[in-house]
């Protein structure tokens, strides 16, 4: 069976693990966001982090800024996509504290851990990441500041609960961070809830994860997006998802909100602007990297989206 969004989520390269096991008793808030030193046992420098709270028992807040707190429970686990710093609490109204002033560092090695809180009712966390080397995923980015996914429900909910809570109790009782399993069981976790994340979009709100939604225009997203160097055409990309010139069109139009060859022109000059402002790549290799076959028609193609030529670009952005 065709899964286009898992396709393109696992093309993120995901690795990840879990660092933390916390256990607090109401009243308490704190404050937290995912260090990459927090990920130095499982990755050197990753460039991107998604952080993610599995609750094990019990009931907390999550908020994000000014943005209306969610309420989390035992049995759910709630996605940080792009990492932000967050509150957790036991209610509302509490002023928050720095978590990391209450980490204890495993000794061995393993999960650090926090005991915290004024002794009532218990809220049990398993903390954790997956880090990706992308500087840049649209579709992370069009993602909401926090999602949550219920493991109870859905037609795989015995395996997944039974397979979150046996690995977090197994990490949690010989302090193993990391393993093949647990990576493994994170990317699923993450690939569920964007899924039902975009199911979950109504039919107005199109775009990237409505069009991901749909088996022929998830994959040719997934086509543009894993190889955005090849010369595409309106006709090699119907023809890779199976559907007719005129039909394609018609379908990537509708869900995406531009047709094909406008979307893919943006994503190959997105994708260059953001190679010029993170990289020294020269800009004849970087226009080649995108699909042009020139660097003069680059130059021109980037000069119309965004007012400046690249090279010229990229000087101002080294200015700010």
């Amino acid at each position: 069976m065709v899964d286009p969004l898992g396709d393109v989520l696992r093309l993120v390269r995901l690795t990840g693990g879990i660092f933390l096991d916390s256990q607090f008793t109401a009243p308490w808030c704190v404050y937290t966001k995912v260090r990459g030193e927090d990920c130095k046992p499982f990755v050197a420098a990753p460039t991107q982090i998604i952080a993610y709270h599995f609750v094990v028992d019990g009931t907390l807040l999550v908020s994000v800024e000014d943005d209306a707190a969610i309420e989390a429970h035992g049995g759910e686990i709630v996605l940080l996509p792009r990492n932000d710093a967050h509150t957790l609490a036991s209610g509302p109204g509490l002023e928050p504290m720095d978590a990391r002033d209450l980490i204890q560092p495993a000794l061995d090695g393993g999960l650090g851990r926090v005991r915290h809180g004024g002794g009532g009712k218990v809220v049990h966390l398993v903390c954790g990441f997956l880090a990706h080397d992308q500087l840049h995923n649209p579709l992370i980015a069009a993602l909401p500041r926090i999602l949550k996914i219920d493991i109870r429900k859905g037609t795989s909910r015995d395996w997944v609960e039974a397979s979150v809570r046996f690995a977090a109790s197994e990490l949690i009782a010989v302090g193993q961070a990391s393993s093949s399993v647990v990576l493994r069981l994170s990317e699923l976790l993450f690939i569920e809830a964007v899924r039902n994340y975009s199911e979950s979009l109504g039919d107005q709100e199109g775009g990237w994860l409505k069009g991901f939604a749909d088996r022929h225009v998830g994959r040719a997203l997934a086509l543009i997006h894993s190889h955005i160097g090849n010369p595409w055409s309106v006709e090699s990309l119907a023809r890779g998802v199976g559907l007719s010139r005129s039909a394609f069109i018609d379908r990537f139009s509708k869900l995406v909100g531009m047709p094909p060859i406008r979307y893919l022109t943006v994503w190959r000059l997105q994708t260059a602007k953001l190679n010029l402002r993170e990289t020294q790549i020269a800009i004849g290799q970087l226009a080649s990297s995108v699909g042009y076959e020139s660097e003069e028609a680059f130059s021109r193609a980037f000069k119309r989206e965004f007012g400046l030529p690249p090279a010229r670009w990229r000087e101002r952005q080294a200015m700010d």
